[in-house]
């Protein structure tokens, strides 16, 4: 893997003579991460091939933030808008699967690559064209989501001068430069640009001043725009870094293209990093800086130049870093989409058909709590059902917690709890975002006659009723009982009502 160099994290001596950049410091919100779980849950999957998404970086930060590239929740569309005087960056997810294909994953491969890209787009002149094919980067991601840890590795593209670039004029601030009427002046002619282009921000533009004023244009017409000029030029990026004597990232892919395609016509440029801070309502460009390179005497090859670009992590080293949302998320929440994630990843190896959507919404009804009923329940829960009913008149006995797993001694105590409200408080702790409810009631049973007191007879019916209305809200009925004759009534009530009914035995 290539090391970056050239960077620049400090300030240092500003009397180097060769000039260095500071690097981009990567800014991935949590609204990014949130977007990414969905895109990977409902439309990447497996899928693992590279997806285009897009990011800003802004030019007004006050002194001693570092340079930040920016993605937010709206990296995924392309036809978002980024907020205002920020300046677009398109670049390259690559979201792998699993923890090991991202470790082992050939960063120096997917560097050059992209620095491929660049470079022939400078050859062939489409970065003239369209500048924002110089400001790609590359975002490595891998997503545990059912812990919500999300690691990641950053990497902005720079192709290198073979020898460095070395400065004739050391940076100066713009307003040791220039004259308040003629700051003044540039700043009109930008915005007037920005906004006859239809654009937040101007990546690199052409820069023509004299005494009291100055005119720009788009990188495009260096031809006409710089026709009557030679030996030297002025051009502006749009700047993301705020240190005095350094330049931002985005300026070292435009010197390349400067070298290329100008460096045997021109020996030097004069570069005005483009600088506009807002503070306290007032907007100012004065903290702009600017200082003239010279370009190389030898002309670059036709190979792509070594690039750098792969992001340094917290410590320091190269390596990726990792972000944590679950301590910021409610456990109950986390648990669901642990939950829907497991049910998804299944689906997605084993049966891509399967409508998980139809098992999720699904009203089951258990009429039974003991060693079926645990067993069926546990296995719905598995497969992600969400609603699910419990009918049964038994206690909890001293015999059941080693055979009926939603239970244990302590609910056999005191005479033993109702199974099916025991049954459904259990469903409840052991995942929270199941609803359950337990009805302690018999189910009359031919053969089995009823006492006709007037008492007997009114529970009878009020039981038959209360069935018939619990069969009729659920859609798939679960005859889970000890007896046949238990299960006749039932089966009756759920075929005259067209509900999926499923014998089990043991």
């Amino acid at each position: 893997m290539a090391a970056a160099s050239n960077e620049v994290h400090h300030p240092v001596d500003p009397g180097i003579s060769k000039l260095q950049f500071a690097p981009f410091s990567s800014a991935l919100d949590a609204g990014f991460w949130h977007e990414l779980t969905q895109k990977k849950l409902n439309e990447y999957r497996l899928d693992e091939t590279p997806k285009v998404i897009k990011g800003y970086y802004y030019n007004g930060d006050p002194l001693g933030l570092p340079a930040r590239l920016t993605l937010e929740f709206s990296a995924f569309d392309m036809n978002a808008s980024i907020p205002a005087r920020c300046c677009p960056a398109f670049g390259t997810l690559y979201n792998t699967n699993t923890f090991e294909t991202f470790k082992s994953c050939d960063k120096k491969s997917l560097l050059e690559k992209e620095a491929n890209e660049i470079w022939e787009s400078i050859k062939s002149g489409a970065a003239v064209e369209n500048p924002m094919l110089l400001n790609r980067f590359l975002l490595l991601t891998f997503a545990d989501l059912k812990k919500y840890h999300f690691y990641y590795w950053f990497c902005y593209p720079a192709l290198c001068f073979p020898d460095g670039i070395h400065i004739i004029q050391k940076p100066m601030c713009l307003a040791d430069r220039f004259p308040l009427n003629q700051i003044q002046a540039l700043q009109k002619a930008y915005d007037e640009l920005c906004q006859k282009e239809g654009v937040t921000a101007l990546p690199y533009f052409l820069i023509k001043y004299h005494d009291n004023s100055v005119v720009i244009s788009l990188l495009k017409k260096w031809e006409d725009f710089f026709q009557d000029q030679r030996g030297k030029v002025t051009v502006g990026v749009y700047d993301p870094c705020n240190l005095s004597h350094y330049p931002g990232w985005p300026l070292r892919n435009f010197l390349i293209l400067a070298a290329h395609k100008w460096g045997s016509i021109f020996q030097s440029v004069e570069v005005l990093c483009f600088r506009d801070r807002t503070m306290q309502g007032v907007r100012d460009i004065t903290h702009s800086i600017i200082f003239e390179i010279k370009l190389p005497e030898r002309p670059l090859g036709p190979d792509c130049p070594k690039a750098v670009g792969w992001e340094k992590n917290q410590k320091g080293g190269m390596g990726p870093r990792m972000v944590n949302l679950s301590e910021c998320m409610d456990p109950k929440r986390l648990a669901e989409s642990s939950v829907d994630l497991n049910l998804k990843l299944m689906c997605w190896r084993l049966v891509p058909t399967l409508d998980l959507e139809k098992i999720v919404s699904a009203r089951c009804l258990l009429l039974g709590a003991g060693t079926l009923g645990c067993s069926v329940a546990r296995t719905l829960m598995g497969w992600g059902v969400r609603k699910i009913t419990f009918v049964d008149n038994a206690k909890i006995s001293y015999s059941n917690p080693v055979r009926q797993p939603l239970y244990e001694f302590e609910d056999c105590l005191s005479g033993g709890k109702p199974k099916a409200l025991a049954a459904a408080d259990r469903l409840q702790k052991i995942f929270p975002g199941v609803s359950s409810e337990g009805y302690n009631m018999s189910i009359p049973m031919p053969g089995h006659p009823v006492n006709f007191s007037e008492v007997t007879m009114a529970q009878a019916r009020k039981d038959v009723a209360k069935l018939e209305e619990l069969i009729d809200a659920h859609d798939v009925v679960f005859l889970l009982m000890d007896t046949r004759e238990s299960r006749w009534l039932p089966a009756v009530i759920a075929a005259s009502k067209r509900k999926v009914l499923y014998h089990t035995l043991l």
